[in-house]
C-alpha cells in the first residue's frame, strides 16, 4: 500500500451511517470547496453502501482543508475517518484477476502452507521439550523428597529406632 501514489484531491470517507447518501455526503463536504465527484460503492448483495465513500475535490487545497476539518467529525451519529484515497485498482492486484490464470498464485500458496506446517511442527517439538523438562523436574523433586525421608530415618526420627535407643540407654 505504501508504494501506491496518493490521490491528493480525492478523500476516503469511512464510518458512514446507513442513512448517508451521496447527496448528504456532498452537502457535508461542499463547505470546503468545489466538488468534482462523490461515490459510495454499493454492496452487490444488499444494494446499500459499504459504510465508506469517496469525495473528489477540484482543488487539492480544498481536499486538504476538508480532511483536516472532517476527520473525527460526526455525521448521523457516527465518527468519520477521512484520509487521502489510494488510486482505484482492479480487484486481484495490478493486473486484475482476469489477467492471471487461476493457478498463478499456487506456488506462493504452497509456500505459505509449507511454512505453516513447519511452524506447527516447531511448536509441537517445543511443547514436547517443555513437557519432558517439566517431567524431569518433577522426578528430580520426588527423588529429593525421598532422599529427605531416608535422611530422617537415618538420623533417628524413626519412632521405633528412637524407642530402641532409649531402651538401650536405660539399661
Amino acid at each position: 500500500m505504501m508504494n501506491q501514489a496518493v490521490q491528493k484531491n480525492t478523500l476516503y470517507v469511512g464510518g458512514l451511517a446507513e442513512e448517508v447518501t451521496e447527496n448528504i455526503l456532498h452537502a457535508a463536504f461542499i463547505p470546503f470547496g468545489d466538488i468534482k465527484d462523490v461515490k459510495t460503492p454499493l454492496d452487490q448483495a444488499t444494494q446499500k453502501h459499504r459504510s465508506f465513500g469517496f469525495v473528489t475535490f477540484l482543488e487539492r487545497e480544498d481536499a486538504a482543508a476538508a480532511m483536516d476539518n472532517m476527520d473525527g467529525a460526526e455525521l448521523f451519529g457516527r465518527v468519520l475517518t477521512v484520509n487521502y484515497a489510494l488510486p482505484e485498482k482492479i480487484k486481484g492486484g495490478e493486473q486484475g484477476w482476469a489477467a492471471q490464470p487461476i493457478w498463478a498464485d499456487a506456488d506462493t500458496w504452497f509456500e505459505r502452507q509449507q511454512q505453516e506446517e513447519e511452524m506447527q511442527k516447531l511448536q509441537a517439538e517445543q511443547k514436547a521439550a517443555m513437557e519432558a523438562a517439566e517431567e524431569l523436574h518433577r522426578k528430580k523433586m520426588a527423588e529429593e523428597r525421598e532422599g529427605e525421608k531416608d535422611d530422617e530415618t537415618a538420623n533417628g526420627s524413626d519412632p521405633m529406632r528412637m524407642a530402641e535407643a532409649e531402651a538401650v540407654k536405660s539399661s
